[in-house]
Parts: C-alpha cells; sequence; structure tokens
C-alpha cells in the first residue's frame, strides 16, 4: 500500500466551476497559467472534466451531497475535515460558523484530531489578527469548522508573532493587507511566489497541515470582479513558487473549497455549483475514481498517512 510522508491541505473558501463568462466569472478572465496546467490545460470552469496530468489530479467534486439548497461553509468545511456528511447528519446546509452539533462531529472525527492521537505532528499555517484571537477568547467569535479542528487536533491558528517569525502565512498569501487594512507597517511581505515556497517549508515541518483562506468568499460575497481576478493571479504565482519548491515525494498536497461562490460576482450568495478539487504528489493515483464529493477526501488523506480504512464505500488501497 502506497503510503505519504506528509499532506497539505490548502483551502480556498467559496470557489465554485462556473460558467465561462469573463464578465462575472474571475476564473474566466484570470490568467493562471499555473492552475490551467494543474487541471490538464483546461480553465476551472464548469465544462471542465476530471484529468490526471504528470504531477496532479483535478476532480471536479460534489459539495451538495444530497441535500437541497446552497451549500455552507460549516457544514462543507466539516465534511471536508471529517469524511462525514455533516449536512445529512444535520438536516440542512448551514453556515456560516458551526452549531454545537457540528463542533461535536468534529470533536469526534476531525483529521487533525484523529492524526495527533496517532502521535503524527499537525500544524495550522494561516495567521490571524490579534483582534480576532481575542475575540474568540471571549467568547464574541466562534471558530470555523476548519479553524476548531485544528483547535481540537492541537494546532493553534497563527499570530501576529508568528507572522513576524515566518511561520505562518497571511489569508491574502502576501502580508501587505497586515499592513494597508491592519496598519501593521513593519509587517515583512512577500511576493507570492515567495509565499508558496514558504508554504512547503512550512508544510514540510508536519505530518499533515493545513492553509485556509477566506478572501476568495468575501469576494464572491462583495466583489468586484477586478478583485476576484487579482486573487487568482496571485495564487497561481503561489501555486508556482510551492511547486518548484514541492516535489512529488514530499508528500500530498490536496487543494479543495467547501461551496462555490467567487465564481460568480453577478449575485451575493454561495452557488450549487461543484467545487475543484486538485491533487498533488505521488499519492494522487490513489483518489482518481474515488473522490466524487467532499466526504471522500479526508478517508483517503488519513489512509495514505497509515490511518485504517474505517470508510467501507471506499476502494482499498
Amino acid at each position: 500500500m502506497t503510503k505519504t510522508p506528509r499532506a497539505l491541505l490548502i483551502f480556498l473558501d467559496g470557489i465554485g466551476l462556473g460558467v465561462d463568462d469573463p464578465t462575472l466569472n474571475p476564473f474566466a478572465a484570470a490568467h493562471t497559467p499555473t492552475l490551467w496546467a494543474l487541471a490538464g490545460g483546461q480553465k476551472w470552469l464548469r465544462e471542465a472534466v476530471p484529468v490526471e496530468t504528470e504531477r496532479s489530479l483535478f476532480i471536479p467534486t460534489d459539495p451538495r451531497l444530497g441535500l437541497p439548497g446552497r451549500p455552507q461553509s460549516a457544514t462543507g468545511q466539516a465534511t471536508i475535515i471529517t469524511g462525514r456528511n455533516v449536512p445529512a447528519e444535520i438536516g440542512e446546509h448551514y453556515g456560516p460558523y458551526p452549531t454545537a452539533r457540528i463542533r461535536e462531529i468534529v470533536d469526534e472525527s476531525s483529521l487533525f484530531k484523529r492524526l495527533a492521537a496517532r502521535g503524527r505532528r499537525v500544524g495550522y499555517l494561516a495567521a490571524y489578527p490579534p483582534g480576532l484571537h481575542a475575540a474568540i477568547a471571549r467568547g464574541k467569535r466562534l471558530r470555523t469548522s476548519l479553524q476548531h479542528a485544528a483547535f481540537v487536533g492541537g494546532a493553534p491558528l497563527g499570530t501576529v508573532e508568528d507572522m513576524y517569525a515566518g511561520r505562518a502565512l497571511s489569508a491574502d498569501f502576501t502580508g501587505q493587507g497586515w499592513r494597508d487594512v491592519l496598519g501593521i507597517s513593519d509587517m515583512p511581505i512577500l511576493t507570492p511566489h515567495e509565499s508558496g515556497a514558504r508554504l512547503a517549508a512550512l508544510a514540510k515541518q508536519y505530518d499533515f497541515s493545513l492553509f485556509s483562506t477566506w478572501i476568495t468568499d468575501e469576494i464572491g460575497h462583495r466583489g468586484p470582479l477586478e478583485r476576484g481576478i487579482a486573487i487568482l493571479e496571485s495564487f497561481d504565482q503561489v501555486m508556482s513558487g510551492l511547486l518548484e519548491t514541492w516535489r512529488d515525494e514530499d508528500g500530498l498536497i490536496v487543494l479543495t473549497s467547501d461551496h462555490g461562490n467567487m465564481e460568480d460576482v453577478s449575485i451575493r450568495q454561495h452557488t450549487e455549483n461543484n467545487v475543484p478539487t486538485l491533487v498533488i504528489g505521488q499519492g494522487r493515483h490513489m483518489f482518481k475514481g474515488v473522490v466524487k464529493d467532499l466526504t471522500d477526501l479526508a478517508p483517503r488523506i488519513d489512509l495514505l498517512l497509515g490511518g485504517a480504512n474505517e470508510n467501507a464505500s471506499a476502494p482499498p488501497l
């Protein structure tokens, strides 16, 4: 059975596979040669089909999970990190923040927690400003489902000190927002390419790590199109820097999302589109023909990191 030494999960909140219309879909308008190459030359659009390249596997993935309505963040993220159909268990798509029941499901089945219990080192690679940490500590702000999963698994969210020390990355990849929005004038700034290289270096310190950004979902809710194009072109350079530093034998990279949103800036709501899943590394073929929806990701990652096959419906490795 093929194993992988480590896995990096990259989560882009609120990106789906939308129509080929550059007036409303940043994925149709942005110049993203790295992302296109990883999808076998396809743009990340509704008509994209599953494809395997020399390094990657691209899989349009169902976030609807058999329930009507628009997928939401709390249940979608919980499904990604547990492998359980959380919307089906609670009877609805729900978000943005997890209810007590969703948190219980994450507590029971988080990939972070399962791996930590086996002695694997887990890490959360995204940093957040002091205000958010303070709000969580005071009970004024809930953690997202992914943040809660990291918390119960013993992987703290990154801080401003981690940003200064190069131990975490910002949601905008470069740190520029910490200067422009938060007013931290001496925050170190990376180019997107440098950010990708740092992401690779940080991930190699862990058996399982997660980098998460919320900015894509914010753009989906607020726009404008030009900001969506800019973040995608920046992320394309991040992925270029990551792939130049990451060897296939270094481990597995999985990129996915919880629901569609940014692919249609003509509305301010989530979509029911499929989301993209990208798998890079030697273990990618273990996902081929297996991943259909968001419940299929955590079991495969767990297996490749030495876990038992607890998902009876999944083909064995």
